[in-house]
């Protein structure tokens, strides 16, 4: 894989958040966003006139707290959600019946309390960071519930197994953006680190783009960043570098109206 390349004024930049923006904790509640990371997303949504969103498993709810009064254009819960650019909320195909997939899951974190199950408003996620042993457990007990489940489907993540309705993937999520202004039209990068991103970096490259790839393991993506911080630099210079862009290119980006 190549290293990627730093955007110009004609990309969209599409941001995965856990594993990318920063460090996987052990417990979901527990990562922290850094000031700095926050303040280069905001020039970088700036430079690109808005063709920033961030695109996660997290709900909305979720995610908006780390991000304090900034509010990007954004997809939760794998496409489950969306915010636009201009702060419009809609959803994708309307969540299941999830009564027996949460009724397993917490007997089975009844005893066995190192599991986190994490409800959500268009699907439920089982969390076996704390006990990895039990990976073979948890997908055994949603697969069994799952029978009992129609218009579900079960992903797997990074120590998390998590059920969402069948139909909402990331590459959807982005697929929708790009039909909308301030993406439609421009050269599409996502990066993200997990087997969830997998439909986003085919979606970003069918459209003539790039998918980056955080982190080690096969993927997809024809670009890849070593680590979380690794992307945290590479983005701080793609802000300095759009922060900087010349006049000419942003002339060629929105050229001024010819007037007789």
């Amino acid at each position: 894989m190549l290293f990627p390349p730093l955007p110009t004024p004609r990309h969209a930049l599409f941001l995965d958040f856990d594993g990318t923006l920063v460090d996987i904790a052990a417990q979901p509640q527990d990562v922290a966003l850094a000031a700095a990371t926050l303040h280069d997303l905001r020039t970088l949504e700036a430079a690109l006139e808005g063709a920033l969103a961030l695109v996660t498993g997290r709900a909305l709810a979720d995610i908006q707290p780390h991000l304090h009064d900034w509010q990007p254009a954004l997809a939760g819960e794998h496409g489950a959600h969306w915010r636009s650019a201009a702060g419009c909320e809609a959803t994708g195909a309307p969540p299941p019946d999830l009564a027996p997939i949460h009724a397993a899951l917490q007997a089975l974190s009844a005893r066995h309390p190192e599991l986190l199950v994490e409800r959500k408003s268009a699907g439920i996620a089982l969390h076996y960071r704390q006990a990895p042993q039990l990976q073979q457990l948890c997908r055994d007990t949603l697969t069994e519930a799952l029978r009992q489940t129609s218009g579900a489907e079960l992903l797997a993540g990074k120590c998390v197994y998590e059920v969402r309705a069948a139909g909402n993937d990331k590459g959807r999520a982005i697929a929708r953006f790009l039909q909308q202004p301030p993406f439609a039209g421009r050269i599409p990068v996502f990066v993200g680190d997990d087997v969830t991103d997998e439909a986003g970096f085919a979606a970003v490259q069918a459209a003539g783009g790039l998918g980056v790839k955080v982190g080690p393991g096969e993927s997809l993506a024809h670009a890849r960043l070593d680590s979380p911080t690794a992307a945290r630099a590479w983005l701080h210079q793609a802000a300095q570098h759009l922060a900087a862009a010349t006049p000419a290119a942003r002339e060629e980006l929105h050229p001024a109206p010819q007037h007789p």
